[in-house]
C-alpha cells in the first residue's frame, strides 16, 4: 500500500526530480482524483487530499529541502487543540503533544536537544534574527562662522532613541569643521536589532556666513577695498584677521583682483597639519567725488599716459 506521508511516491515522481515534473504529475493526479469527477468515490476524495498535501511541500524549495532531510515530520505544524492542548502535526494523522516532544527531545541530551528542537521545530514558531546594528541618525546642528573657525563646545538637547527620554549633550566641535562634516557620537542611534550594537548619532554642521569673511577649505579670504591712490603709490592699510586687526603693506602699482598673502592666519587644517592662510582681494574703489584740481591731474594723467592698460587683451 502507498503510504501516505512518502511525498514522491504520491505524485509517483522520483526524490530528484525537477520542478516542472512534479509540477505536470500534480497537474494529471489532481484532475484524475478531483472530488467533482469522483462525486461516490470516497478513497479518490482521500488520493486528492495527499496529492495536494505532497504537492504544497513539493513545490516549494525551502518546505522540500526540510522534507528531504526529516521527512514528513518536519514540515508540520502546530495546533492547539479544542482541549486547549499544544500539538504537533504532521503527514494527516501524525501528531505529539509539546510535553511529550520535550520529553523526546531531552533523550539527545541538554545539547542535543537544543539542536534538533531548533533545527527540527524552530522555524515552524519564531524567526530568530542574528544581531544586527542599528540605524544611525543624523541631526543638523548650526554654527556661526567662529565657532566652526575656532572650534566650540556646545550643548544639544534631543531625545534618546534608546530610552525615550530627553536628553542634553555636550558635543566638542573642533577647530577648523567645514559645512557638511558630520560630528560622531557612538552608540548614540537608533538600537539595535537581537542584542545587537545600537548605530551611532551624527551632527552635521551647517556653517552660518560672515559678514565679510569667507573661506575656501582651510584658507581665509576677505575682499578690501583700497583708493586709486593707495594702489598706484603703495601704502600701509589695516586689514581684519581672525585674530584681531592686523597691517598689510600694498605694493605700488597692484592691480584690483590681487590676493595678497598673509601666511598661516587661515583656519586648522583637518588632517592636524597646521594652517591654512588668509588672502586679502585687492578692490579697488575710485573717488565718487573729486576736487577740481583732483580732476585736472586726473585729467592730464589720461592725456599723456604712457601705455594702453588694455594692450594684450585678445581683442585687440
Amino acid at each position: 500500500m502507498q503510504r501516505s506521508d512518502d511525498f514522491y511516491q504520491v505524485l509517483g515522481v522520483g526524490a530528484g526530480a525537477s520542478q516542472d515534473e512534479i509540477k505536470r504529475a500534480y497537474r494529471a493526479l489532481a484532475k484524475k482524483y478531483h472530488p467533482d469527477r469522483n462525486p461516490e468515490d470516497a478513497s479518490a476524495e482521500t488520493k486528492f487530499k495527499q496529492v495536494q498535501e505532497a504537492y504544497t511541500v513539493l513545490r516549494d524549495p525551502k518546505k522540500r529541502g526540510e522534507y528531504d532531510q526529516y521527512g514528513a515530520a518536519g514540515v508540520g505544524q502546530w495546533h492547539t487543540t479544542p482541549q486547549g492542548q499544544r500539538v504537533y502535526e504532521w503527514g494527516g494523522d501524525s501528531n505529539i503533544n509539546a510535553e511529550d516532544l520535550e520529553d523526546l527531545m531531552g533523550a539527545f541530551g541538554q545539547s542535543g536537544r537544543a539542536s534538533i528542537f531548533d533545527q527540527f521545530f524552530g522555524q515552524k514558531n519564531r524567526s530568530v534574527q542574528p544581531p544586527t546594528r542599528g540605524r544611525d541618525e543624523i541631526k543638523e546642528v548650526s554654527l556661526s562662522f567662529e565657532q566652526a573657525a575656532n572650534g566650540a563646545n556646545i550643548t544639544v538637547r534631543l531625545r534618546s532613541k534608546q530610552n525615550g527620554k530627553a536628553e542634553t549633550l555636550d558635543v566638542k566641535i573642533p577647530p577648523g569643521v567645514e559645512a557638511g562634516q558630520k560630528i560622531r557620537l557612538r552608540g548614540r542611534g537608533h538600537p539595535g536589532g537581537s542584542g545587537g550594537p545600537a548605530g551611532d548619532l551624527l551632527f552635521e554642521c551647517a556653517i552660518q556666513s560672515h559678514p565679510y569673511f569667507y573661506r575656501k577649505g582651510p584658507d581665509l579670504y576677505v575682499d578690501v577695498p583700497v583708493s586709486v591712490a593707495e594702489a598706484t603709490l603703495g601704502a600701509k592699510i589695516e586689514v581684519p584677521s581672525l585674530d584681531g586687526k592686523t597691517m598689510l603693506s600694498l605694493p605700488s602699482g597692484v592691480p584690483s583682483g590681487t590676493k595678497l598673502r598673509l601666511k598661516g592666519r587661515g583656519l586648522p587644517r583637518q588632517n592636524g597639519n597646521g594652517q591654512g592662510d588668509q588672502y586679502v582681494v585687492v578692490q579697488i574703489v575710485p573717488s565718487k567725488s573729486l576736487t577740481e584740481e583732483e580732476m585736472e591731474f586726473f585729467q592730464e594723467q589720461l592725456d599723456n599716459q604712457a601705455t594702453n592698460p588694455r594692450q594684450g587683451c585678445g581683442w585687440q
